[in-house]
């Protein structure tokens, strides 16, 4: 609920500070006092679109300020939440500046904000009805919206939305397999050949390394081998084995003629005759090391060879060769299987469309049974509204499938029997449409809650028996929230709970514009003047008497 507003230097408003109230607060004056100019003000601090200079002459920048009443459910808590500004308490307070360069600066609850966000709060905060209206009831755009708050099925909507979802996931999934597919199907001939040449070398993780070891071996191992086998026979049979043999036999047997002259070199000796042992297997074992077959080193040299240039020709490391070789074989794997694994994902969007279809088309019945139910109820508020023969359809129609159904929604009108029917703005008159909306506006109030309506001279054009009718709609819309009403109609401005009168005033050459609640003597007054123009009689102050004390 819209509890105060402030306005600074805005337009010809210079200050202005207003207390609304619950219930129907209306607003009278003459034309051009400046009503209007609430209403801009109003916008502006809510983010809507309106006019580009508003600017007070003479100021260096406007200022309006709204001051909110949210109960702890109002949906704007969590447009608050979702925007990272946590409401404080059950007060709302939005402040907008306007420079006079034509920047503007908006705050919520003292907290910068983007006038993005203004916008997205003022659908949770007010509604703006009136004959020029494209944000409410006329806006096509939203007939669906409102149609689904009337018919209450929360459970179909969310379960359209939910096989929707799904629907979308299965279609992904199969498109992204299907590209996946082409792109391998457009190598196919390539990635068969390769695996074969994969399969048939097979090479493995560091094989490349113990190739070439291998190969520097035998091709160095002729003339090595040479040098190790004349060690070899230098070492052993007659060679220094065989001397040193001949020593140690030589010593022993003089030993017994020197009293132990000779045990510490026989000793020695017999040390340095297992040490030669040890060496003589050595270079024996490394002889038969160094034995190999001309025909492997050419079958060595072969392999070592063909991995190299398998490596070049993928431009990787010979170590990554075998790695390479599973991830083709794994892509010519998706090809072979590709066929089948589509056929799976084309029969999870068939099954998907089915439960989507029957979701949408359970939520169609369902909005064709409300709109019925719509049309019926507007017409029977047009009757009192003097519009009986007047006809209003909801229509629901074919639309692009989507999370919200596949159906259009919108109101259309015939003023006469016979008359063609069209869309709400452009078949009705200026007065046929504001008792239009208004019905719509009764019949889909009780969807709503929380929300500050403001109808902008709807009554225009009407009186009598019809302005009593408009006026005790609006007071009935009214009960329990609250509904600002600019009018020029004596009957409706009698049934506000709440009323003032917009003023505009000159002095010293500069006009303002002024608002000014009103006490019980001075309603009585401004509906008169409402009633007979600037000269109040006082016939016109016993009727306006009579419409107030048939509240």
């Amino acid at each position: 609920m819209l509890r105060a507003l402030e306005i600074r230097d805005m337009l010809i408003i210079d200050r202005l500070d207003l207390d609304f109230q619950p219930g129907l607060n209306v607003l009278t004056g003459e034309t051009g006092a400046g009503k209007s100019i609430l209403l801009d003000s109003l916008g502006f601090v809510l983010g809507w679109r309106g006019r580009a200079e508003l600017v007070r002459t003479g100021a260096d920048q406007g200022e309006v300020v709204a001051v909110f009443e949210l109960p702890e459910d109002h949906a704007a808590h969590a447009v608050l939440d979702e925007a990272g500004m946590p409401s404080d308490g059950d007060e709302l307070i939005l402040r907008r500046v306007n420079r006079k360069d034509g920047r503007k600066t908006a705050w919520v609850n003292d907290r910068r904000c983007s006038g993005e966000v203004l916008r997205q709060l003022s659908e949770t905060l007010i509604e703006l009805h009136g004959q020029h209206d494209d944000r409410g009831l006329l806006d096509a755009k939203g007939h669906r919206g409102l149609l689904d708050a009337f018919g209450a099925y929360p459970a179909l909507q969310e379960d359209v939305r939910l096989r929707w979802r799904e629907l979308s996931k299965a279609r992904k999934a199969l498109a992204k397999a299907e590209a996946a597919i082409a792109e391998i199907r457009a190598e196919e001939e390539f990635l068969r050949h390769a695996v074969a040449e994969f399969d048939q070398l097979d090479p493995q993780p560091g094989e490349e390394a113990e190739l070439d070891i291998r190969r520097r071996q035998m091709q160095g191992a002729e003339k090595v081998r040479e040098d190790v086998a004349r060690a070899f026979q230098a070492l052993s049979g007659d060679g220094a084995e065989g001397a040193m043999g001949d020593a140690v036999r030589w010593l022993e047997d003089a030993t017994q003629q020197v009293e132990g002259l000779l045990d510490a070199p026989i000793d020695a000796l017999g040390r340095a005759f297992a040490e030669l042992g040890e060496a003589v297997q050595g270079v024996e074992g490394a002889l038969d090391q160094l034995r190999f077959d001309p025909h492997e080193l050419e079958i060595c040299e072969e392999r070592l060879f063909a991995i190299r240039a398998l490596a070049r020709k993928h431009s990787i490391v010979a170590d990554d060769l075998a790695k390479f070789g599973d991830d083709l074989r794994v892509r010519l794997k998706t090809l072979d299987q590709g066929e089948g694994d589509l056929a799976e994902l084309a029969q999870t969007v068939k099954a998907a469309e089915l439960a989507y279809d029957q979701a949408a088309d359970t939520l169609t019945e369902a909005r064709g049974t409300s709109a019925a139910k719509l049309d019926a109820a507007v017409s029977a508020e047009l009757a009192p509204l003097k519009m009986e023969r007047a006809v209003f359809r909801t229509g629901v129609n074919l639309a692009e499938a989507g999370p919200e159904g596949r159906d259009e929604v919108a109101f259309t009108v015939a003023t006469n029997p016979g008359a063609p029917a069209g869309p709400l703005g452009k078949i009705a008159s200026g007065g046929e449409l504001s008792r239009f909306l208004l019905a719509l506006k009764v019949c889909l109030s009780q969807t709503q809650s929380g929300v500050t309506m403001i109808f902008d001279e709807i009554d225009r054009g009407v009186g009598g028996a019809t302005a009593d009718a408009v006026g005790r709609r609006l007071s009935a819309l009214s009960e329990g929230g609250q509904v600002l009403v600019v009018t020029h109609s004596p009957q409706v401005a009698a049934l506000g709970a709440h009323h003032w009168r917009v003023e505009k005033q000159v002095e010293d050459n500069v006009t303002t514009s002024r608002v000014v609640p009103l006490d019980d003597g001075e309603r009585v007054d401004e509906i008169a003047r409402m009633v007979s123009g600037d000269h109040i009689t006082e016939e016109a102050r016993a009727a306006a008497k009579s419409l107030l004390a048939a509240r």
